[in-house]
């Protein structure tokens, strides 16, 4: 998705994207737990987010919480570069 991230329509997009990521994947994983974002938040914040719609409304809040990148490809998600996974998922095709 490319856009202006304070854009509204934006904003309701990635909230559309999410939950499916969030379904196909879990929101553990999509998570970004090791980044500066999320180093940079308070322990309550951190704790809070341990269930889906707690983690969700942070990732909505805060989009560099979302790990990256995120590879859409039919009903196949995949979070994070692992290029030995991306190229088995590719060449299976």
């Amino acid at each position: 998705m490319h856009g202006i991230p304070n854009c509204d329509s934006i904003k309701k997009a990635r909230a559309l994207m999410l939950q499916p990521w969030m379904d196909a994947v879990g929101f553990e994983v999509l998570l970004n737990q090791r980044g500066t974002t999320w180093r940079g938040l308070d322990q309550a914040r951190r704790a809070a987010a341990t269930t889906a719609q707690a983690a969700q409304a942070l990732m909505l809040e805060l989009p560099t919480l979302i790990k990256r990148p995120v590879l859409v490809d039919g009903n196949t998600v995949l979070v994070g570069f692992d290029p030995a996974r991306c190229a088995a998922h590719f060449k299976a095709r």
